[in-house]
């Protein structure tokens, strides 16, 4: 979270840490030199042109205003249906038919809430959507979010019509009354266990909360399909600090193996943080630190902030039969944005060295960034939705690239989602994309700087940004890649 300038609502996560180390100088200078050798040794596509199989783009934002942060999920027991969550306020367009039309649900802001936002939204299996959101009235300061706070809590709804109608009241995970140095939640994550194992059916939301002293992780489940949550409990061992800077612990992503174990990630300034449960989230095992992202700052020219958050997705079919976990997160290592992905077969107790995801060559000046990962349950691709600069020679506009694996994250070939560059630094576009897969077919979101479609125009200079969606089908054959 950072503040709310006047006109403008700025809700996310901060800034963090991220790596630069020293790996693979020479390859890399041969690489820089000799672009076209580089792309038959590692798919290097420098500018990146093609586009996946089966694009299509959609803009779901119809009318002006400033929309950002989106999240989407497919329906494992019907996939025609997909729900897209994005802010300011809590927002929902779904699709009945596979996301050839989408429509926008009615009725989804919080009451008695000034503000909403930082969405994330799952489907269990029942078939519900669930849609998860922080409502407050007032932020505290940048420095330290307890201070001077007013009400404010995460919220879950539920959708039993592929997102067309949502439960109300919403439903509190955690609320706050006002009081001098309230606790502030943010950015919380929802994640639904759509496995076969013991907890089957369970929630689980996992979030950050800021007192005037510190920053942890925070954890709740939900046993009855979101009706109640338990108490929270704190599962990150280390503390970090309480204001909006790279010390804190932020960026909370989820996911279910296939024996119902319970793997989370979020990065506390200088790692990837990895915390996990095998009795459905009642308790954790000691959090780890299981990836460095050391200093310096991971701050992108031209982008009002960025982050590199992990983002953590399984396999069930890999990993000797516990899943093959993957993890992406962003990374500075080479002088420019980057985003990387590592796996685990041992249930988390080591990764593989990171995997440059981008194929740009190496050190080109180009940044990625902003990316989300989603492995499909049903053929075990690995697919991730990120922002990218290579076809700018200015590393400025900024296009949408979808990356994709199908050996177990050991390459990634890159396609271009979207073709039009937008300036990612005329507005605010938030703190991350979104992007789920489930049976060879994949759906990304993204914010775009555009002026409303329709000719319409905005309300004012800054208010010119949309929420797309993209939709690429590896159904066909020949199109596995």
């Amino acid at each position: 979270m950072r503040s709310i300038p006047i006109g403008i609502l700025k809700i996310g996560l901060p800034r963090f840490y991220v790596a630069l180390w020293r790996a693979g100088f020479v390859f890399c200078a041969v690489a820089f030199a000799f672009c076209a050798l580089a792309a038959a040794a590692a798919d290097s596509q420098c500018p990146l042109s093609q586009a996946p199989p089966g694009a299509e783009v959609e803009t779901l934002t119809r009318h002006a205003g400033f929309f950002n942060e989106p999240s989407v999920a497919i329906n494992p027991r019907n996939p025609q249906q997909v729900v897209v969550a994005y802010q300011t306020g809590a927002r929902i367009s779904y699709s009945n038919d596979g996301g050839r039309s989408w429509r926008a649900a009615s009725d989804t802001k919080p009451r008695n809430y000034a503000v909403s936002g930082d969405v994330s939204v799952a489907y269990g299996n029942n078939g519900h959507a669930f849609l998860c959101y922080i409502a407050f009235d007032k932020l505290g300061t940048e420095e330290y979010w307890g201070h001077n706070a007013t009400r404010n809590g995460i919220f879950v709804r539920q959708s039993p019509d592929g997102g067309k109608t949502w439960q109300q009241p919403a439903v509190p995970v955690i609320e706050h009354a006002t009081e001098p140095g309230i606790p502030f939640e943010d950015k919380p994550y929802i994640v639904a266990d759509n496995t076969s194992g013991p907890y089957a059916g369970s929630l689980y939301v996992g979030w950050t909360q800021f007192t005037l002293t510190q920053s942890v992780v925070l954890f709740s489940r939900s046993e009855d399909g979101g009706s109640t949550w338990s108490k929270p409990i704190r599962i990150s061992t280390q503390a970090g600090l309480p204001r909006d800077d790279n010390g804190d612990v932020e960026g909370f992503s989820g996911t279910v193996g296939p024996d119902g174990t319970l793997y989370v990630v979020w990065a506390d300034g200088t790692h990837v943080v990895l915390a996990s449960s095998r009795d459905g989230g009642r308790t954790f095992a000691p959090s780890r630190r299981v990836i460095p992202i050391a200093p310096p700052y991971f701050q992108i020219a031209n982008v009002d902030r960025t982050d590199g958050f992990p983002v953590i997705s399984v396999d069930p079919h890999g990993g000797n039969g516990a899943g093959l976990l993957y993890a992406a997160w962003g990374d500075y290592r080479n002088g420019d944005a980057d985003v990387f992905c590592s796996t685990s077969a041992d249930r988390g107790r080591s990764w593989t060295l990171p995997v440059r995801v981008n194929s740009d060559p190496i050190h080109n000046g180009a940044d990625q960034f902003f990316q989300w990962l989603a492995v499909d349950p049903l053929t075990g691709t690995a697919n991730l939705i990120f922002y990218d600069r290579r076809n700018d020679p200015e590393n400025s506009k900024a296009v949408v690239v979808l990356a994709r694996s199908t050996d177990h994250g050991r390459t990634f070939h890159n396609y271009l989602w979207m073709n039009q560059p937008f300036d990612p630094n005329k507005d605010f576009i938030g703190d991350y994309t979104g992007i789920a897969a489930l049976g060879g077919r994949v759906y990304g979101v993204w914010t775009e700087e555009r002026p409303a479609s329709g000719g319409h125009k905005a309300n004012s200079p800054l208010h010119h940004t949309v929420v797309r969606v993209g939709i690429a089908d590896f159904t066909q054959p020949g199109n596995s890649n």
